[in-house]
C-alpha cells in the first residue's frame, strides 16, 4: 500500500457504499446554520418591513345589505353598536373571565406563543377542525390593525405587527384594546356593547357568572347565545363552565365562589336598536345563520361586510304574514290585565313546493324586543303535526299492524284512551287522549281527523319507530332535531323541530315525496360581481309519491272535518294537521296547497326567564289549539299570499286499496266515551314512558268534544265502494265539507270529494272520503 505524498497530509479515503447516500455531520451542521441565519435574516427583514398600520377600527367596514327576491332592500348591518370603555370600567371579573377564556398565560408570555400555533395547525391538520393558536395580542391586532380574511400574508403581518405592539405598549393597553374590539354577537362590539346587549348593565357591573358567559360568546357568538339558539344551551353551559373552572385554577376565582353560581341567562330583548327592529333583524339572523350552516360564507367574511345579499323572500308574502299574525292574534292580546297574554310568542314560515324557496318568516313581534327567531328556533315540541310523518312511513314501508293487516287510511284500530301499546319491548307505554276520549274501533283517516294518540302511538310501533324517524328525517326535518327519538311517543310530536324545519317537510309532502332542501338565498354579489357559489339544489324522491299523496288525501280531511276547518277560510283547496306540545306550551298547523307549504306556532315563554309555559287563559279562552289562532292565521295568510294566482287542485296518487276496510281480527271494543278530564290537567295517562322521550301532550279534536267535526254525512252501507266503480251494496257519501258542495257520482269514476271549492275532482281523491265501505260503520 503507497504511503502519504512527502510533506502531505494523508487524503481522506473516499465514501464508498451506502455511506455515499447520506450526508456527513459537516454539511447536515453547515445546512442548520446556513437555515438559522436565512431565518433570522428573513424575521429582521419582516420585522423592519411590517409596520403598524393605522388602526382600521371598524371604520372602514362596508355595510352587507339584504334584500327582497324583487330588489327591495331588507336591511343593512352597517351600523355597529359598540362603546369604548377604558379598561377600569370592566368589572375585575369579567376580565379575568375572557383571558380564562382565551388566553390564561397573557400576562406572562409573549405576544406570539409558537406552541400554540403548532399544536392548533396539528390538530387542523387532524381534521379536529379550526383551531386559533393566536395569543389575545395577536387576536387584537387582527381585530384592530388588520383585515378577516384567513390568508398567508395577514398572518405573516399579524405575527410581526404582534411582537412589535407588545414592545411598544403595555399588556393593560393591549387587554383595553382586545375587549372594546371582540365581538360578541347581538351585534355588539366590545364588552361594554355586549354587557347591555345581553344584560341590560354596564360592563363595569357584570359579576363572575356574567363575564363567563360574555366570554364564552367569544368563541362562537352566534351559536352560544341561548336566546338565539335555545337548542344550544347544553354547549354554551358547557364552554361557560371551562372559562369559570379556568378562572379558579388562575386564582381568579375562589372555589367556593365559583360552586354557588348559576348560569345567567341572558335577557331576551337585543339590547339596542341598530336598524334591526320589527321583522328585519329576524331575517337577517336566519340568513347569516344560512350562509354559515351552508358553507357559503363564514363569519368572518360577513363581518368584513360589503356583500349584496338576495334573498327568496317576497315582500308582499312576507307583510302578509305579519298582518294575519296581528288580525288574529297579536291584536286580541291584552298583556296589562291577562298574565298569560305576555307569554305569547308566534313563529311562522312558508315554502315553495316546487322550488324549495322560502317566501316568508315570521319571526317574532320585533327583533329589539324578542330577540329569539320563533320560525328558526328548535326547543318546542311540534305535537300532532308530527302524526301524518307515521301515516307516511307506514305507506311507504308497507307497513302491517300487529295482526298482519295492512295499513291504509281505512284500517281500524282500538281508539280507546290510555290503551298500552302492542309489540313494544320496552317500558309500557300508554298515552292519553285529548280529554281522555274513548273513541273504541277508528278509522285511521278518522283518527287523523280527531288526532287520536293512542292509535298513532301503536301504528308508530307497527310500522317500527326507527323507519318513521328515517321518513321524518328523509321528508326534511334534520337528523340531529333535538329529542327525535325511535320510541312510541315519537308519533305523538316529542321531537323540537323549528317552524321552518317542519315547513320543509310539508313541502315535501305538498311535492308528492320529492324533497330538495329549502333555499333562502338566490345571488350574492361584491363590487358589482358573483363572489359566493351558492350551493346547486338537488332534489331527489324520498318517499314514492303514493306515500305522500295519500298521506295529502287524510289531510285533506283534516281540514274539511276534524280540528282544522278553520283553514277553509283560505278558499283553496287545503291540506294540513293541528298539533299541541305538552302541557300546552304551543298551538301548530302545518297546512299546504299545492303551490304554498306554510306552518304556523304560537308558543308561551316567559318573557323574564324565558321559561316555556302554558298557553292556557290566552286571549281570555281555556286554551289554546292548534285549531284555533295557529289556522286562522295560516288561512289569512294563504288566501292573501296566493291572491291573484289562480286555484289548482291536489293531483293524487294513492295508496292502492286504501279505500278497504280492515278490521281487527278480534271482536272491535265498544265506543264508549269517557268523562272528559278537566282540561287543564297536563299529566301523562301512564305510569311509565318509553326510555328517552316524554309523551307529549297533543291536541286530539276539537274543544266541543270527540262528535265534533264529523267526518261522514251518511251512513256507507255493506258492500260500497269509493274506487270509482259501480256500487253493489249502496252508495256511501259525504257531507264534511263546509260549502255545501255534493259528492261525486261513485257509479260514474267520480269522487267522494265533497269539500273542495271547486265540488270535487275527477280520477283523483282528494277531498273527504268515507270512513268506511264494508261490515259496519263506526260510531262517531
Amino acid at each position: 500500500m503507497a504511503g502519504p505524498a512527502a510533506g502531505g497530509k494523508a487524503k481522506r479515503p473516499r465514501r464508498s457504499g451506502w455511506r455515499r447516500i447520506f450526508p456527513t455531520w459537516r454539511m447536515v451542521l453547515g445546512t442548520l446554520l446556513l437555515g438559522a441565519a436565512l431565518l433570522v435574516g428573513l424575521f429582521f427583514v419582516g420585522y423592519s418591513m411590517v409596520k403598524i398600520p393605522p388602526a382600521n377600527a371598524l371604520a372602514t367596514k362596508q355595510s352587507n345589505v339584504y334584500l327582497y327576491a324583487d330588489g327591495t332592500e331588507i336591511a343593512r348591518d352597517g351600523t355597529v353598536n359598540r362603546e369604548n370603555v377604558d379598561l377600569s370600567q370592566i368589572s375585575k371579573a369579567a376580565q379575568h373571565a375572557v383571558l380564562a377564556a382565551e388566553d390564561r398565560d397573557f400576562y406572562t408570555e409573549s405576544a406570539i406563543d409558537p406552541k400554540a400555533m403548532l399544536r392548533a395547525g396539528w390538530n387542523t391538520a387532524l381534521g379536529k377542525g379550526k383551531q386559533s393558536g393566536s395569543t389575545i395580542t395577536q387576536q387584537y391586532v387582527k381585530n384592530y390593525y388588520l383585515a378577516q380574511e384567513q390568508t398567508v400574508t395577514r398572518k405573516v403581518k399579524e405575527f410581526f405587527i404582534s411582537i412589535k405592539l407588545d414592545r411598544e405598549i403595555s399588556k393593560g393597553d393591549i387587554l383595553e384594546g382586545y375587549l372594546n374590539t371582540s365581538y360578541f354577537g347581538r351585534n355588539a362590539y366590545g364588552m361594554q356593547a355586549a354587557a347591555k346587549a345581553y344584560y341590560g348593565v354596564d360592563a363595569a357591573a357584570l359579576t363572575p357568572a356574567q363575564g363567563a358567559y360574555l366570554a364564552a360568546l367569544v368563541n362562537a357568538p352566534s351559536e352560544y347565545d341561548v336566546i338565539a339558539h335555545p337548542e344550544n344551551r347544553k354547549a354554551a353551559e358547557a364552554r361557560w363552565n371551562y372559562v369559570l373552572d379556568g378562572m379558579v385554577t388562575k386564582g381568579w376565582l375562589g372555589e367556593a365562589d365559583r360552586a354557588g353560581l348559576e348560569f345567567p341567562t341572558p335577557k331576551e330583548t337585543s339590547g339596542a336598536d341598530t336598524g334591526m327592529s320589527g321583522q328585519r333583524g329576524y331575517l337577517v339572523n336566519a340568513i347569516k345563520d344560512y350562509l354559515r350552516t351552508n358553507k357559503i360564507a363564514t363569519a368572518d367574511e360577513l363581518e368584513a361586510g360589503g356583500y349584496r345579499i338576495t334573498t327568496t323572500l317576497d315582500k308582499k308574502k312576507q307583510d302578509a304574514f305579519v298582518e294575519a299574525v296581528n288580525d288574529k292574534l297579536m291584536d286580541k292580546l291584552d298583556q296589562k290585565d291577562r298574565k298569560a297574554d305576555t307569554y305569547v310568542r308566534a313563529g311562522g314560515a312558508a315554502v315553495e313546493p316546487r322550488t324549495g324557496n322560502v317566501l316568508a318568516l315570521y319571526g317574532g313581534i320585533d327583533y329589539v324586543k324578542q330577540y329569539t327567531n320563533n320560525a328558526t328556533r328548535r326547543d318546542f315540541q311540534v305535537g300532532s303535526t308530527f302524526k301524518p310523518f307515521v301515516l307516511t312511513s307506514a305507506v311507504e314501508n308497507e307497513s302491517e299492524t300487529q295482526d298482519r293487516r295492512r295499513i291504509t287510511p281505512n284500517t281500524v284500530y282500538d281508539g280507546t284512551d290510555r290503551r298500552p301499546v302492542q309489540g313494544w319491548s320496552g317500558e309500557t307505554y300508554a298515552p292519553e287522549n285529548e280529554d281522555n276520549v274513548n273513541y273504541g274501533d277508528i278509522s285511521v283517516r278518522t283518527a287523523t281527523d280527531k288526532s287520536v294518540n293512542s292509535v298513532y302511538a301503536q301504528m308508530a310501533v307497527d310500522v317500527g319507530p326507527e323507519k318513521v324517524e328515517r321518513t321524518a328525517v328523509a321528508l326534511g326535518l334534520p337528523g340531529d332535531t333535538p329529542d327525535l327519538e325511535p320510541y312510541p311517543s315519537i308519533a305523538l310530536g316529542t321531537a323540537n323541530a323549528s317552524v321552518l324545519d317542519m315547513a320543509e317537510a310539508y313541502a315535501t309532502l305538498a311535492n308528492h315525496g320529492r324533497h330538495g332542501t329549502y333555499t333562502l338565498i338566490s345571488k350574492i354579489t361584491r363590487n358589482g360581481a358573483d363572489v359566493l357559489d351558492l350551493p346547486e339544489r338537488k332534489t331527489s324522491q324520498v318517499v314514492s309519491r303514493e306515500a305522500a299523496d295519500t298521506t295529502t288525501a287524510v289531510l285533506r280531511s283534516v281540514v274539511q272535518n276534524g280540528t282544522a276547518t278553520a283553514a277553509l277560510a283560505a278558499g283553496r283547496p287545503a291540506a294540513g294537521k293541528t298539533g299541541t306540545a305538552e302541557k300546552d306550551t304551543a298551538a301548530w298547523f302545518a297546512g299546504y296547497t299545492p303551490d304554498l307549504a306554510t306552518v304556523v306556532a304560537v308558543m308561551g315563554q316567559d318573557p323574564v326567564t324565558a321559561a316555556h309555559k302554558s298557553l292556557y287563559n290566552v286571549m281570555g279562552l281555556p286554551r289554546i289549539n292548534g285549531g284555533g289562532a295557529p289556522t286562522e292565521i295560516w288561512a289569512q295568510f294563504t288566501r292573501k299570499a296566493l291572491k291573484g294566482t289562480p286555484v289548482t287542485d291536489f293531483s293524487l296518487q294513492i295508496q292502492e286499496g286504501s279505500e278497504e276496510t280492515a278490521y281487527p281480527s278480534s271482536e272491535p271494543s265498544p265506543n264508549e266515551p269517557s268523562e272528559s278530564a278537566d282540561e287543564d290537567d297536563t299529566t301523562g295517562g301512564q305510569n311509565t314512558r318509553s326510555p328517552g322521550a316524554d309523551q307529549g301532550r297533543t291536541d286530539g279534536g276539537s274543544t266541543d268534544g270527540p262528535t265534533g267535526g264529523s267526518a261522514t254525512g251518511g251512513t256507507p252501507t255493506t258492500g260500497g265502494t269509493t274506487d270509482g266503480g259501480t256500487t253493489t251494496g249502496g252508495t256511501p257519501t259525504t257531507g264534511g265539507g263546509t260549502d255545501g258542495g255534493t259528492g261525486g257520482d261513485t257509479s260514474t269514476g267520480g269522487t267522494t270529494d265533497a269539500g273542495a271549492s271547486d265540488g270535487g275532482g275527477t280520477g283523483t281523491l282528494g277531498g273527504t272520503f268515507p270512513q268506511l265501505t264494508a261490515r259496519r260503520p263506526i260510531d262517531e
